[in-house]
């Protein structure tokens, strides 16, 4: 490989001293910022090649790309895909028998369910149905979902290792079980830049008031890459980011002023110390002074029309509710935002899966499927990658009593279903199969290595070569694995 294509880290332009390349790009975009908090019709300057965060990649992919941004709709707790996505009606035929050893093949089992006298198999007391050209069986707890189903990929053959939340969660999100790795959205940010430079690269929205398993923020943490590539979390309420507005009584012109004073001294430890960090401090800080603008007239949703509303449901009006995240996720595509991150919590149905799921549901199918629509007529669908799943699946078998009208399913690792839409992959197929009792993948497996390998590929980027070197060796977003789903491409 040529040490050359290796991603090790930004350096300043040639010929440039680390105080001329601040004060040539902070002071640029400091004066941009005033002169829009002052009423100046300065357009924002898209991120080029060459500028200050063009990413490591400096604008130069390593491939064309077929995405330019992702939104991530990330389903926290594990929804079941029997209820969703995988249909099996042999579970139907046999309910309630035992789950025969040749399909568990001794697979490791959670300390929830493990224990239990008998394995139960569970059919869905819900019903299924085929949608679009191929066919898809679609559950009907998502009708919206099933009438774009011409515009998913779905993938029934996901897998991971991890069995239980937390390194299930940190894996997707993270591409290591283990804590302290930086984040899907900060790799990109750190190769990709941003389109943007009055807005974060990468922004995160969570469902409030679901709280079954936590989310932290580590989960859209940079790790070691510079703290800047970190997520920044958006909230409903009058401060969509924490501690962004000025105190009382100070103006945009003071802080200005401090910031300048402040950004000279953090220009003097930088000459001295010359800590990398001292320099991502600058540039937060003058990304907040920009978003004391920016971010409340994105988050201003009173001039959507009607017909928008009506596409997100009544749930769109609610700030922080999961259709006003999925539609204020279109509005920030729109700004160029690079990867926007969505939590929905309370997908671990232990028990009472039935009523549980249909909640859950409820509050998410119609959004989905809306983002799909509206990304679509406004032509931002091509190039903008949607992604809908969770960390694992669930099992074919009851934890708990089974009945006729309740049961639960535990943490599956051995398959799952996700969707992918835009962005580069194709439309309107079903992609892996799992075996007919829902418990093993039989064919087209795809890893979760496999899967930030692909995301990345959509990007223009070749994950085996975006690296930063940590600690004597150079880490990527997939470790050592890896490789491109080539039938998910269009």
């Amino acid at each position: 490989m040529n040490p050359s294509a290796l991603c090790v880290g930004p350096v300043p332009a040639a010929g440039l001293s680390r105080r001329a390349f601040l004060q040539r790009f902070g002071l640029g975009l400091g004066g941009l910022a005033l002169a829009d908090l002052l009423g100046g019709e300065t357009p924002t300057p898209p991120a080029v090649a060459g500028s200050p965060d063009a990413g490591v990649l400096g604008g130069r992919l390593h491939h064309p790309a077929r995405a330019k941004r992702v939104i991530y709709l990330f389903m926290a707790g594990g929804p079941s895909q029997l209820e969703t996505f995988d249909y099996k009606p042999l579970l139907n035929e046999r309910n309630g028998e035992e789950l025969p050893a040749s399909v568990r093949m001794g697979q490791r089992l959670t300390g929830m369910s493990g224990n239990q006298a008998t394995l139960p198999m569970a059919g869905s007391i819900f019903t299924f149905a085929q949608h679009g050209e191929a066919g898809a069986w679609v559950s009907e707890l998502l009708p919206h979902t099933a009438r774009v189903v011409d515009e998913l990929c779905i993938v029934r053959s996901m897998y991971t290792e991890a069995i239980n939340h937390d390194p299930a969660i940190t894996f997707l999100q993270t591409g290591s079980q283990i804590s302290g790795r930086p984040s899907i959205g900060a790799w990109v940010h750190y190769g990709l830049g941003s389109d943007n430079a009055n807005l974060p690269a990468f922004v995160v929205l969570i469902t409030p008031g679901k709280v079954d398993q936590p989310l932290y923020a580590r989960l859209w943490g940079s790790g070691f890459l510079p703290s800047r590539h970190q997520g920044v979390q958006f909230r409903s309420g009058k401060d969509p980011v924490l501690y962004l507005g000025n105190p009382p009584g100070v103006s945009p012109e003071s802080r200005r002023m401090m910031l300048d004073r402040l950004r000279e001294l953090h220009e003097h430890a930088a000459a001295v110390s010359g800590d990398t960090e001292i320099d991502t401090r600058i540039a937060q800080y003058e990304m907040a002074y920009r978003m004391q603008s920016s971010v409340p007239e994105v988050m201003d949703l009173s001039r959507e029309p009607e017909s928008i509303f009506d596409l997100y449901g009544p749930d769109a009006r609610k700030p922080g509710t999961f259709a006003a995240n999925c539609l204020l996720a279109r509005r920030l595509a729109e700004r160029g935002v690079k990867f926007i991150q969505l939590y929905h919590q309370g997908w671990d149905q232990h028990g009472n899966l039935p009523a549980g799921i249909k909640v859950q549901c409820r509050e998410t199918d119609q959004a989905s499927a809306a983002l799909i629509t509206d990304l679509k007529q406004r032509g931002l669908l091509d190039d903008t990658l949607v992604v809908w799943g969770g960390e694992f699946g669930r099992t074919n078998y009851s934890q708990g009593k089974l009945t006729a009208t309740d049961y639960g399913r535990d943490h599956h690792p051995r398959c799952f279903a996700i969707w992918l839409a835009g962005g580069g992959v194709k439309r309107g197929i079903v992609y892996g199969a799992t075996d007919e009792f829902g418990y093993n993948v039989i064919e087209d497996g795809v890893h979760v290595h496999d899967f930030h390998a692909t995301l990345l590929h959509l990007l223009g980027v070749d994950h085996e070569r975006l690296t930063y070197f940590y600690q004597g060796r150079r880490f990527r977003l997939t470790d050592v694995h890896g490789r491109v789903v080539k039938d998910w491409l269009a």
